[in-house]
């Protein structure tokens, strides 16, 4: 799965919640000063060569339906930043935001009864 942009991962996310669009529904997305028609377009072909879209012409236009599930890209990018930022451990992931304070420990016990309740099944 190719590395999306900041630009590409936004038009993504407007993407999935819209289900299949077409492109001037992707603009209407954007909040005031919506980016030019022409400029989304070159996103959502850069997705759809990509592969996270695919693409059905109705008339002169296309629209656009995602290939790629919103978890499996979620999924994908978490493994990343754990493999590149934290040696492959969410463990030292965990960690890390514990020492910054950016998780509390009412945070951390949701997370364990979570990681128990799965060991339950």
């Amino acid at each position: 799965m190719e590395k999306l942009t900041y630009q590409e991962e936004e038009a993504m996310r407007f993407i999935w919640n819209l289900g299949s669009c077409f492109v001037k529904d992707v603009v209407g997305c954007y909040a005031e000063p919506k980016p030019p028609y022409t400029t989304v377009a070159s996103i959502i072909n850069n997705l759809k060569r990509k592969g996270y879209l695919q693409a059905e012409r109705f008339g002169n236009t296309y629209r656009y339906t995602p290939l790629v599930a919103q978890e499996e890209y979620t999924s994908k990018s978490v493994g990343n930043i754990v493999r590149n930022y934290f040696a492959n451990s969410y463990k030292e992931m965990v960690s890390f935001f514990a020492k910054e304070q950016k998780i509390s420990k009412e945070d951390l016990n949701e997370i364990i009864n979570l990681i128990e309740k799965r060991e339950d099944k």
